[in-house]
């Protein structure tokens, strides 16, 4: 399940919303069901020091790219790891438990539709490559529709990851012909993703984690349980 975000629903609805022509898509926990895996993962590194990763610690992270993440686990919980070696036992982790990952729901409908309209659309993800396409490989035949994908943990063209904007600004500017950001909906589930976005000038659509403090949802141009909900029309892109 995912955020309702009650608080600022009404809120929400009251944003003015702008036509767009192009999207940009985030992927862990929005396009794909790893959020809960990344957990597992993580867990099992901490089991052997008797910690628990919490939500709370969680949605610090979410959306980061691997070494601000792999630092902030070692601060948080007092680790005796490098961050290098953090993220190679957590990488071990994921790949064991990532390979047969499905898609949230209204994902693969969306993707589809845009595609049949011809909407350009890329990914923008703070996971190196070698990640998507381990977590892509039954999914080869849909991921191939995207016009392009950054992947922030790995390009050299993204200096900084989220919060800061370089991974939308780059993903906009690799179209065939890069439109301004401002003709961009970026989709996201992480206040960091959101944050991002702001910052690069584009709307977003936030699908967050039901248990997210609504209080971290009130940025977003756009909250939604599920991207089943998802409305294109409202944006200016052709309804479903």
């Amino acid at each position: 399940m995912r955020a309702n975000c009650s608080g600022r629903r009404q809120a929400m609805a009251q944003k003015v919303l702008r036509n767009v022509t192009h999207c940009i898509f985030d992927m862990d926990g929005l396009l794909l069901d790893t959020e809960r895996l990344y957990s597992e993962a993580f867990q099992m590194i901490l089991d052997p020091y008797g910690k628990t990763f919490t939500f709370d610690v969680k949605q610090q992270i979410m959306g980061l790219q691997t070494e601000a993440i792999s630092r902030f686990m070692i601060q948080q919980y007092n680790l005796p790891f490098t961050w290098e070696e953090w993220a190679k036992q957590q990488r071990a982790n994921a790949e064991e438990l990532m390979r047969n990952v499905d898609f949230m729901p209204g994902a693969e409908r969306l993707l589809r539709h845009l595609h049949a309209h011809k909407v350009p659309f890329a990914l923008a993800t703070s996971s190196g490559a070698d990640m998507v396409d381990l977590k892509t490989a039954n999914h080869r035949e849909l991921f191939s529709l995207f016009n392009h994908k950054v992947c922030g943990s790995t390009d050299k063209e993204v200096t900084n990851g989220k919060p800061a904007p370089d991974i939308f600004l780059e993903a906009a500017a690799r179209f065939g012909v890069p439109p301004p950001p401002g003709d961009c909906l970026v989709f996201e589930d992480s206040p960091n993703g959101v944050t991002a976005a702001n910052s690069a000038g584009m709307q977003v659509v936030m699908v967050p984690d039901e248990r997210l403090d609504p209080e971290r949802c009130s940025h977003a141009t756009q909250v939604l349980r599920s991207l089943a909900d998802f409305k294109p029309e409202q944006f200016g892109l052709p309804p479903f």
